[in-house]
């Protein structure tokens, strides 16, 4: 059995997409999931499966529509793809620690990438490795002049940030089901 997260983009978010995590719980294990819990408000969902995660990333969708009644986009990663991704991170550890891992939906063209990476702000940093943009800004998040959108759209995926912080705490809480 694979230990998974996925990772919700959007829910809870300013008052839009409303999803309460008791009734998000419950919906993933009557989807058959194993172990199912959540991780703070913002779409992080640690459970297991025997199913391939493009496979749940479907499942989640449709069964998140269905019962919420709107769209959301969704991203899984074994426990090991995002120990991988995490351990990927190219910035010091000083930088990791106040670091973004943008997850995305698939892997980039690598000529699309590298047009995507000729985007620079003063006191930033973009580095795109396969499936995961990683960002780094000197002056903060709430005051870079990265913008998610102008990514995706560059690159053709949908992805969704997750912080350092958030990163660990997922890592330690699906280490603790294998």
């Amino acid at each position: 059995m694979n230990t998974c997260i996925a990772f919700l983009r959007g829910i809870n978010v300013g008052g839009h997409k409303k999803v309460p995590m008791a009734e998000l719980r419950d919906l993933l294990t009557g989807a058959g999931f194993q172990n199912v819990q959540t991780y703070i408000q913002s779409g992080n969902v640690i459970f297991q499966s025997l199913e391939k995660t493009s496979e749940l990333e479907t499942k989640i969708k449709k069964r998140m529509h269905s019962y919420f009644g709107f769209e959301v986009p969704v991203i899984v990663k074994t426990n090991s793809e995002l120990q991988t991704i995490f351990d990927a991170c190219p910035f010091s550890e000083e930088k990791k620690e106040t670091s973004y891992f943008i997850f995305l939906s698939d892997i980039p063209n690598e000529n699309l990438i590298k047009k995507a990476q000729e985007i620079t702000y003063e006191n930033e940093e973009v580095i795109i490795k396969k499936d995961c943009l990683y960002f780094y800004s000197s002056t903060g998040y709430g005051k870079t002049k990265f913008n998610m959108n102008t990514y995706e759209r560059k690159l053709k995926v949908v992805g969704t940030s997750r912080n350092y912080k958030t990163m660990v705490k997922l890592l330690s809480l699906s280490l603790d089901l294998i």
